[in-house]
C-alpha cells in the first residue's frame, strides 16, 4: 500500500514538474510566435488541427486505456496494439492527404491544402510511440516520459520560432508541431526498454476490445465536441476571428488542464490498481476533488481579474480582442479538471458502459451550445456554455456518486464552496481596485495579490475541507525542508 502511494507521489511530481517545464517552454514559445505571426495564421493552423484532432482518436480506438486498466497484460497485447495503431494511422494519413483539397473547399480557403497535406503525416508519426507511452504510464515511469517530452518541446520550439523570425509564417507552426513528434519518437525509441516483437494476435485485441471500444466511442465524442466550435467558427467566420478565439481558448485550456492533468494522468493507473478497495478509493476521490476544486477556482478567479493585463503583456495589443472571449471562457473553465477527475472514477473501475452513457448525455447537452453558435454568434455561445457546463458537472457527480456509493452533496460540496469563495474574492478585489489606474504589470501584481489574500483568507476563516487537504499535502514537504535546513 505504502509502496503504491510512494510510486504515485513520485510519478505525480515528475509529471507535474515536467508539465510545468514543458508547457512553460511551450508557453514562452507561443508568446514569441504570437508576436511574430498574425492571428489569421493561428486561425489557419487551428482549422487544420480540428480535422487532425478529430481523426487522431482513431489511431488507438481505446486500446491504450484498456492496456492500462487491464490487470494482466502479456507482451502479445502490447505488440498487437502497436501494429494495429500503425495500420490505422497509415490509413488516416493517406485519407487526409487525398482529401486535403476538400478541407480547403470546406473552409473556402485554398491556402489550407498544402498545410493539410503535410500535417497528414502527424498520424503515422504519433502512432510509433503510442504503446511506449501507455506502457510507461502503466508502470508510473513518468520520469522518462517527462525528460523526453522536455527535450522534444525545447528543440521543436526553437525550430518554430526561428522559422517564424525568418518569415516562414504559418509553416513555422507546422514544423514546430511535426518536429516535436519526430524528435520525441527518436528519443523514446532510444530510451524506452520496450520494443515490439514480431507477434500479432486478433485474439489479444479482442480481449481488450470490450472495454477499449466503449472508451474509444467516449473519446471520439469528446474529441469531436471539444473541437466542434473551431470547426463552426472556421466555417462561418474569418480566419482572424478564429485566431482570436483559438488564442483565448488555448490559453484557458493551458491553465486549467495543466493545473490538474498531472494528477489525472497518475490517478488513473493508481485507481485501477485499488478499484476493489472501495473505502480507500472513496477517500482518494474526496481528497483529490477538494484539492482540484481549490486549485481550479484559485487560478480561474485570478485569471478573470487579470485577463486584460495578462494577454496584453504576453502577446501584445493586437491580441486585445481575445480578452473578451477569454474572460467568458474562464467562467466555465472549472468544468474540465473537475470532470476529468470524476470520469476517471468510472474508467478506472472498468465501468465503460456507464462512462459511455454519461458521455452521450453530456454531448447531447453540448449540442445546444453548438446550435446557438451556428445560428447566433460567438459571444452568445460562450454565455450559453456557462449554463451547460453546470449541467454537465452535475451529471458527472450523479454518475460517480452511484458508482462509489457516496452522497451527491459529499462530492458537490467542495465545488460549490470553492466557487462561492472565488466569487466573493473576485467581487472584493474588483471593489478595491475599481478606481486604480496603473501600468499593466503593476495592475497584474496588485489584482493577483489582493485576490490571493481574500481567497486564502475566506478558506481559512470558514475552515473549508479543501483548504485543509491542501495543507495536509504541503506540511510534510515544508517540515522536511525545515528539518534538513536545521541538520545542515
Amino acid at each position: 500500500m505504502s509502496s503504491l502511494k510512494t510510486q504515485g507521489v513520485k510519478a505525480y511530481l515528475w509529471d507535474f514538474i515536467g508539465k510545468i517545464l514543458q508547457n512553460g517552454m511551450g508557453f514562452i514559445v507561443s508568446i514569441f510566435l504570437a508576436r511574430l505571426l498574425e492571428p489569421s495564421e493561428f486561425g489557419m493552423i487551428a482549422m487544420i488541427m480540428v480535422i487532425i484532432g478529430m481523426a487522431q482518436i482513431f489511431t488507438d480506438i481505446g486500446l491504450g486505456g484498456a492496456l492500462i486498466q487491464r490487470r494482466r497484460v502479456l507482451p502479445i497485447h502490447y505488440s498487437s496494439v502497436f501494429y494495429f495503431n500503425i495500420f490505422i494511422a497509415s490509413i488516416l494519413s493517406l485519407i487526409t492527404y487525398i482529401f486535403a483539397s476538400k478541407i480547403g473547399e470546406f473552409y473556402n480557403n485554398i491556402e489550407l491544402v498544402p498545410l493539410a497535406e503535410v500535417m497528414s503525416l502527424s498520424f503515422i508519426i504519433a502512432a510509433f510511440s503510442s504503446v511506449q507511452n501507455v506502457k510507461l504510464r502503466k508502470e508510473l515511469n513518468y520520469a522518462l516520459l517527462t525528460k523526453m517530452n522536455l527535450i522534444a518541446s525545447l528543440i521543436s520550439g526553437i525550430l518554430g520560432v526561428s522559422l517564424a523570425f525568418y518569415g516562414a509564417g504559418v509553416w513555422s507552426l507546422v514544423v514546430q508541431n511535426l518536429s516535436q513528434r519526430v524528435i520525441y519518437n527518436i528519443l523514446i525509441w532510444n530510451r524506452a526498454k520496450w520494443k515490439p516483437s514480431l507477434e500479432f494476435s486478433f485474439k489479444a485485441l479482442m480481449q481488450l476490445w470490450g472495454y477499449g471500444f466503449r472508451m474509444f466511442l467516449s473519446g471520439l465524442l469528446e474529441n469531436i465536441f471539444i473541437r466542434l466550435d473551431y470547426l463552426i467558427i472556421g466555417k462561418l467566420f474569418e480566419a482572424t476571428a478564429l485566431g482570436f478565439f483559438q488564442r483565448a481558448k488555448s490559453l484557458n485550456l493551458f491553465v486549467i488542464r495543466y493545473s490538474s492533468s498531472s494528477l489525472m494522468s497518475v490517478l488513473f493507473p493508481i485507481l485501477s490498481k485499488i478499484q476493489n478497495d472501495l473505502p480507500r478509493f472513496q477517500n482518494i476521490i474526496v481528497k483529490s476533488l477538494g484539492i482540484i476544486s481549490f486549485a481550479s477556482f484559485l487560478l480561474l478567479g485570478g485569471l478573470y481579474l487579470v485577463s486584460e493585463e495578462f494577454i496584453v503583456l504576453l502577446f501584445g495589443e493586437k491580441w486585445l480582442p481575445s480578452v473578451y472571449y477569454f474572460k467568458i471562457l474562464v467562467l466555465s473553465g472549472y468544468a474540465y479538471p473537475i470532470s476529468a477527475l470524476l470520469v476517471n472514477v468510472l474508467s478506472s473501475r472498468g465501468n465503460s458502459k456507464a462512462f459511455l452513457r454519461l458521455e452521450i448525455y453530456k454531448k447531447l447537452i453540448s449540442t445546444v451550445g453548438f446550435i446557438i453558435l451556428y445560428f447566433y454568434n460567438i459571444n452568445t455561445y460562450l454565455y450559453t456554455l456557462i449554463i451547460l457546463v453546470v449541467l454537465a458537472v452535475t451529471l458527472n457527480i450523479i454518475f460517480v456518486s452511484r458508482e462509489i456509493n457516496l452522497p451527491f452533496f459529499k462530492l458537490a460540496n467542495p465545488i460549490l464552496t470553492q466557487a462561492g469563495t472565488a466569487i466573493i474574492s473576485v467581487m472584493a478585489t474588483t471593489f478595491i481596485v475599481q478606481n486604480i489606474e496603473l501600468t499593466n504589470i503593476i495592475m497584474f501584481i496588485i489584482k493577483g495579490s489582493i485576490f490571493l489574500f481574500f481567497y486564502i483568507g475566506v478558506n481559512y476563516l470558514f475552515k473549508t475541507s479543501s483548504f485543509f487537504y491542501i495543507l495536509e499535502q504541503i506540511k510534510p514537504v515544508v517540515k522536511k525542508k525545515f528539518v534538513n535546513k536545521i541538520d545542515n
